[in-house]
This record gives C-alpha cells, sequence and structure tokens, in this order.
C-alpha cells in the first residue's frame, strides 16, 4: 500500500511536492473509500484518489515521477548505453544542475519502509532506507543503509544500520555511481531488500503515455479456474449488455501476418508459437432466449477497450496493487468510468485494499457520491512554469458544498484561463 511520495525538481515539479494517500478526520465514506492500515500512528489510507489540473499544469509529471522511480529502481543496476535519465525543472538556472529528489513510504509484508534518492547529471548524490518495524508496544525506524556522495573524495560514503545483514562491501563496490545501490544489491541476492525491490516490480503499476494495460491478462484470466466466471461478472457489472463470452484460441499459421490487438494475439513465454484468439461476445436481444453473438471487431470502442483491460484491473483488485492511471477517462463513458472507481470503494470487491490514483477532467466524479474531500487533489501552474500539487482540503471546504461548481468557478484554482472571445 502507498502512503506517501515526495519528488523535487522533476521537469515542472520545481519545489517539493508531497502526495499523501493518509485519510483526514472525515466522516464520509469512511468504511468505503477508506481501510485500517493496521500501523500505529497511521489511522486509515485512502483506496483512491484523483488529480485534477488545466492541460499541461503538471499532472502527468506526477505520475510520470513515481513511474520514474519504478523503472530506475528495476533497471538502473543493468549496465546501459541510455543517456542519463536525469531531468531537471529547466525554467531555472538554479535547478538546472541541481539534483532531483524522489522518496516514497509505503508498506509491504507488514513493514513500512521509506526510501528515496537524489540524482544528480552524472551519478546518485544520496540514497537512503528506513524500515519501521511494529510491535505490540511501539514501532521501531531502522536504518538500513545510507550512502552520500563525498565531493572532496570522489567516492560516496557508506553508512549501515546494525540490522542490515549480508555482504555490504561487496554489493556497495558492484554499486556503480549512476545506479541504485538496492537494485544492484537486490540483483546480487540481498533478501532484507528484495520485499522493497518486489514492491515496486510487483506492487506498483503506473499507466502513463503510451504505456498501456497488457490485454493479454484478460486472455490469461480464460485460462485459470474460475476465470470465465470472473470476466463474466466483471463485464456484466459494468452494464454493457454482455450476457456471455467465448474465446477460441487457434494457431496462427505459418507465414501469416497478423496485427497484434485485432484479434487478439498471444505469445507464451518461452515459444515463438502464437495464437489467435477470437472473441466472442454474446448480447441479450429482444428474445431473452436468443442472445445474439457479436465478432469483437464489431464491438464498440469502448467494450473492446473494457474487454481488454479487464484482466488487468482484476489483477490489480485481486493482487492489492497501487495503480495510477493517467487520463483514467480518455475512450471510457462517464458511468463506466463510476464502476470501475467504485470497485476500489468496498471490502467486497477490493478486500486486498487495492488502491487507485487517477488524472482526469472529469469534473463530475467531483461529486459526494464518489470521493471524499480528502480524496481531490489539484495541480496548477505558476507563473514561473513550475508545477504546484495541493489537496481539496487545504480550502476546508464544508462536507455539504458543491465541489464541482466551485471547481469550475476557479474557487480552487486548477482551471484553465482561457481569453475572452466575446468581443
Amino acid at each position: 500500500m502507498l502512503i506517501e511520495f515526495q519528488v523535487e525538481n522533476f521537469r515542472s515539479l520545481k519545489g517539493r511536492q508531497t502526495f499523501s494517500m493518509v485519510g483526514a478526520a472525515l466522516t464520509e465514506h469512511v468504511n468505503t473509500n477508506t481501510f485500517d492500515s493496521g500501523l500505529k500512528g497511521f489511522d486509515r489510507l485512502l483506496r483512491s484518489a484523483v488529480i485534477y489540473g488545466a492541460n499541461a499544469a503538471g499532472k502527468t509529471n506526477m505520475l510520470r515521477a513515481i513511474h520514474f522511480m519504478k523503472t530506475f529502481v528495476l533497471n538502473s543496476a543493468s549496465e546501459t548505453t541510455a543517456p542519463n535519465p536525469y531531468s531537471p525543472f529547466k525554467l531555472s538556472k538554479a535547478t538546472t544542475k541541481a539534483p532531483s529528489e524522489f522518496q516514497i513510504t509505503f508498506v509491504q509484508g507488514g513493514t513500512r519502509y521509506e526510501y528515496g534518492f537524489t540524482l544528480g547529471p552524472t551519478r546518485i548524490e544520496h540514497e537512503w532506507l528506513t524500515e519501521h518495524v511494529q510491535s505490540r508496544s511501539r514501532t521501531r525506524a531502522r536504518a538500513m543503509f545510507d550512502r552520500v556522495w563525498d565531493s572532496r573524495s570522489k567516492k560516496h560514503t557508506w553508512t549501515y544500520g546494525p540490522y542490515f545483514k549480508g555482504q555490504k562491501s561487496t554489493w556497495s563496490e558492484a554499486t556503480r555511481d549512476e545506479a541504485l545501490f538496492l537494485s544492484t544489491a537486490t540483483q546480487l541476492n540481498s533478501t532484507q531488500l528484495r520485499p522493497v525491490f518486489d514492491w515496486f516490480q510487483k506492487k506498483l503499476v503506473v499507466i502513463v503515455g503510451e504505456i498501456n494495460f497488457n490485454q493479454s491478462l484478460s486472455l490469461k484470466l480464460w485460462d485459470q479456474p474460475e476465470g470465465k466466471e470472473n470476466l463474466l461478472s466483471f463485464l456484466k457489472e459494468a452494464d454493457i449488455g454482455i450476457v456471455d463470452i467465448n474465446i477460441e484460441k487457434q494457431p496462427v499459421p505459418s507465414g501469416a501476418l497478423v496485427m497484434v490487438g485485432e484479434p487478439m494475439l498471444e505469445r507464451k513465454k518461452g515459444s515463438q508459437a502464437a495464437t489467435i484468439a477470437k472473441v466472442v461476445l454474446s448480447h441479450m436481444s429482444d428474445d431473452p432466449k436468443s442472445p445474439v453473438q457479436f465478432d469483437f471487431e464489431e464491438e464498440s470502442s469502448g467494450t473492446k477497450i473494457l474487454f481488454k483491460s479487464a484482466g488487468a484491473w482484476l489483477n490489480v483488485i485481486n493482487n492489492g496493487e497501487v495503480l495510477l492511471y493517467d487520463e483514467i477517462d480518455t475512450n471510457m463513458h462517464p458511468k463506466l468510468l463510476g464502476f470501475l472507481i467504485q470497485k476500489f470503494h468496498s471490502d467486497v470487491t477490493n478486500p486486498n485494499n487495492a488502491q487507485l490514483i487517477c488524472t482526469t477532467h472529469n469534473t463530475s466524479l467531483q461529486s459526494r457520491d464518489f470521493f471524499r474531500r480528502d480524496q481531490i487533489w489539484f495541480v496548477e501552474k505558476e507563473r514561473n512554469g513550475a508545477s504546484k500539487l495541493y489537496p481539496l482540503t487545504d480550502f476546508r471546504p464544508r462536507g455539504d458544498e458543491a465541489i464541482e461548481r466551485g471547481y469550475l468557478r476557479g474557487r480552487y484554482g486548477a482551471t484553465p484561463v482561457l481569453p475572452d472571445v466575446s468581443s
């Protein structure tokens, strides 16, 4: 579960920006939109949050920052010829060569971790990890490692906590100046750092830019016990008129040219053989006893998107993952979007406390039926070109306040400034 994320000097995010999933002391939707974290000092965490802002305000950059942190953790230990991923705020001389900082607080296996690093133009300037181990009486903070660049000696200095075990000197010597110690030590079999690495790899899902859901998850779901029932139930709940599904997998003929997507193409791991999944969806007709079958290519774009992503949505919820989704309302009807969000707001449909964080322009979601006041965030572009992130709760809105109307009237900022074209 995600608790907090901080970023500074990354793309349009010049100053330190803090995003939190810690619930405020509010009464609305407590039993649905929040959950007990089980942690001392953190009463309840949010199951979802939504970020609003004008185009080019920096909403996407917030998600890009987390996506960057994830990919850098997973890949920095590998030797690469790719350019340094350092991407500072470029509209100020003070920041063009200053380090970018990323810090995240999350829970994995019942332990709270705080991990972060600062990245300069040519190297890691600072990297640290602290774990908070909870007992019946108290929570103990244990510093695992701390790595700082020493400009005099031109090398990193290392500090290890007494609880951090393993081949520390071997791991530090193997860590390149521009790579993360977390990535390198995990690659070299550090068992204590493995849960941290696994959280980034297995629990954090970011959909931003050209990155899309893995549509093969819907096909893999079909091969699992009760997979059809789960997939069909998900589609039926979305109220798109589907009453049955049939998927027939056929081998791709040798030499055939097939476009990935329609029909869906699946290639099993470790095999060059591919199969075409022929998907047929049955819809209710005016004769309840005679549903009408449609080939997948005959379905609407919205139905196709939902079917292709159904396996991924179910995977996120069933595994208690953290999903960050940029422009979630793209090609999606508001009613369908509301359905997907509400899947997260229930102990029944979200028993493992998966979390959803999304950006959108759909102001109808600002209704009290969907979100609490502490679940709504804004991003606004300041005069110097920097993005500012802030929560709705900064304005102390009343419980019965019409949030959508206030937002559209500019009460909370983060709306486009348009020229007057009436004259």
